[in-house]
């Protein structure tokens, strides 16, 4: 019997930290969310994350638990408005718990983002001995200007495998021994090479099978992971485009 291959990927910072991704993507207002369009979108990133059999957190369901709650809670036509109108009782808006906690999170996150520069900072103006290299986590690497997120490769992910559905039916498991991962990540390693100027993320995805699809995203992640890619969308809505580290915009 086989089993699908499970990753998870260090990329996610909770569910809030994706509806705060999708806000800014979309333009959305913090203060006047369209609960429909952002539920929408949310399910639309958990279901290509469930297809790539990425291991999501309870979390990530609950929110949506929570989003199509209040997306229904919309729906349906409050019969007592009027009489809370007149006795000068409003009922509380079914987004105001989200919006608080969504502002909460925002005003923590670029918290974060400003001492984090700060320290930055200071570590260009003051000498400092050698930092040990043992349990550095590479995934607190600097994300640089025009650099995708793990969502914007998720939001990629999902509108190919979109188009490969239309094309021919998928295999149901990815199994370990089909496609080596490390084997992968050569073959991605030696396409990219010869492309200093990059290559689009959809031409890295020869094949349209699934264990194809879900095994080559598996080896995308782990080779940013370890600084020897790097995606890059210059704007919203862009293809994304895979470099070699060492050839990136920005080096």
């Amino acid at each position: 019997m086989t089993k699908s291959y499970q990753v998870k990927v260090e990329g996610f910072e909770g569910p809030l930290d994706l509806l705060l991704h999708l806000i800014n993507r979309y333009e959305i207002d913090i203060y006047d969310i369209p609960v429909s369009q952002i539920t929408d979108q949310y399910m639309h990133y958990i279901h290509t994350m469930q297809e790539l059999e990425l291991d999501l957190a309870s979390e990530y369901l609950v929110m949506a638990a929570s989003l199509l709650a209040i997306k229904s809670q919309m729906l349906l036509p409050n019969q007592n408005m009027e009489d809370d109108f007149e006795e000068g009782e409003m009922e509380e808006d079914p987004r105001e718990d989200l919006m608080r906690r969504l502002i909460e999170y925002r005003k923590y996150k670029q918290a974060a983002e400003e001492l984090k520069e700060k320290e930055l900072d200071a570590n260009r103006i003051y000498t400092r001995p050698p930092l040990s290299l043992e349990g550095w986590d590479d995934g607190e690497a600097e994300v640089r200007p025009g650099e995708a997120s793990i969502y914007d490769m998720i939001q990629a992910m999902g509108k190919l495998m979109k188009r490969t559905k239309t094309e021919r039916p998928q295999e149901v498991k990815v199994r370990r021994d089909e496609i080596p991962i490390q084997m992968r990540m050569e073959e991605i390693l030696g396409k990219i090479d010869v492309k200093p100027d990059g290559t689009p993320f959809h031409q890295l995805f020869e094949k349209r099978t699934r264990p194809h699809i879900v095994v080559t995203f598996i080896a995308l992640l782990e080779l940013m992971k370890s600084n020897d890619i790097v995606c890059v969308q210059q704007q919203h809505f862009d293809e994304l485009i895979v470099y070699k580290m060492e050839d990136a915009p920005w080096s």
